[in-house]
């Protein structure tokens, strides 16, 4: 059985009662139609394991999905002259979220927005959005959880002085959705737009004067 996150069970148990009592009244239609519900909420939920490389200079994808875009932005945290990632999240994705590189959360915050459909340019200005600051070996990142027209709820497991390993859940987005990697100007990228990305094993980018070996382990 494909392992899912706990946030799906309550969903799981009210769809299996509701199948249950529509099958004994003999609303079979309704019945069929919960249990079909209940399978896509199992998949949508779906957790897998993932082997994350090990090596300090690598940045991983923080999420499944597609890469929409890569721009220059202005990202204090990082720096200054900072690189986004933009990677939408279809309801068919993977919706766990996971930590690109190993550090320190710094800080934390959430604002509340609009649910636009995730894939437009300014969504990421005008949506709901939860985001972490990252610090470790070499870089300070920073990860946009965003919601989309779907999506209803960001879920975060982490705070400011949480310890993070790379590839290390952290938490998700339900429904259809972006995440966002905003990174320092001078890091080496190896994704480009429509690119497919596995959140924790896609390498998004290198980190100049850290050794790496493109070892993997387990997932957290």
């Amino acid at each position: 059985m494909l392992p899912v996150v706990p946030d799906a069970w309550p969903y799981v148990w009210k769809l299996l009662a509701l199948a249950a009592v529509t099958g004994l009244l003999g609303w079979e239609t309704l019945a069929w139609t919960s249990l079909g519900l209940t399978a896509f909420v199992g998949f949508f939920f779906r957790d897998p394991e993932r082997e994350v490389p090990i090596d300090p200079g690598l940045v991983v994808s923080p999420a499944d999905g597609t890469v929409l875009r890569v721009d220059s932005v202005e990202e204090p945290f990082v720096g200054g002259p900072a690189v986004r990632v933009s990677i939408f999240l279809s309801v068919f994705n993977v919706h766990v979220n996971r930590s690109p590189i190993t550090g320190t959360v710094l800080f934390q915050t959430y604002r509340q927005g609009k649910m636009l459909p995730a894939f437009r340019d300014h969504a990421s200005e005008l949506n709901e959005r939860n985001t972490l600051g990252i610090e470790g070996q070499g870089i300070r990142v920073v990860v946009h959880q965003i919601t989309g027209m779907l999506a209803r709820r960001i879920v975060c497991r982490v705070g400011p002085g949480d310890r993070l390993r790379r590839g290390q859940r952290f938490g998700l987005i339900k429904l259809g959705s972006c995440t966002e990697l905003i990174l320092p100007a001078g890091v080496e990228l190896r994704v480009q737009p429509g690119q497919k990305v596995a959140g924790g094993r896609t390498v998004i980018a290198r980190i100049p004067d850290v050794r790496t070996t493109e070892s993997r382990s387990p997932t957290p």
